[in-house]
């Protein structure tokens, strides 16, 4: 396969994944909403699904999609080093403090992608059923003031 048939290949997955990771992000935020959001919009506990699956399992999907993303980028990247080097070269002068400000810059975005695997999660208990009490309260006091 020559080169360019393969970067065609890689920005094509790379655009489907994109979309899937957005789309399933949308379908999650928007259709297929949190247990908290779904008591306060039904009224009572419900199970939402879309072709066989609640959010959780299209959670999954997301992730995957994106790692998929994360690689084909990186594959991306790879391919197109030399060119991104030359553009910097030209447009940024390479400087010691640019190659030093770009470091950073790679560094921020790589702990930004690292961090979640060494957080911990700050644990504290809730009666059963509280936050939902809380939630339909706000809802009707922000009812009634847009009355």
């Amino acid at each position: 396969m020559s080169k360019m048939k393969l970067n065609i290949w890689i920005d094509l997955l790379l655009l489907l994944c994109f979309s899937l990771v957005v789309g399933i992000g949308f379908l999650i935020k928007y259709v297929l909403i949190s247990g908290q959001e779904i008591w306060a919009k039904y009224g009572t506990q419900v199970n939402l699904e879309f072709l066989g699956m609640n959010r959780h399992e299209w959670g999954n999907i997301h992730l995957i999609c994106g790692v998929i993303m994360i690689f084909l980028l990186v594959l991306h990247v790879v391919y197109h080093w030399n060119l991104i080097k030359s553009m910097f070269a030209k447009f940024m002068g390479l400087s010691g403090g640019a190659l030093a400000g770009i470091s950073v810059f790679l560094l921020i975005c790589l702990s930004f992608i690292l961090l979640p695997f060494f957080i911990n999660p700050q644990v504290s208990e809730q009666a059963r059923g509280n936050k939902h009490y809380q939630i339909e309260k706000r809802m009707h006091k922000n009812q009634s003031q847009v009355k």
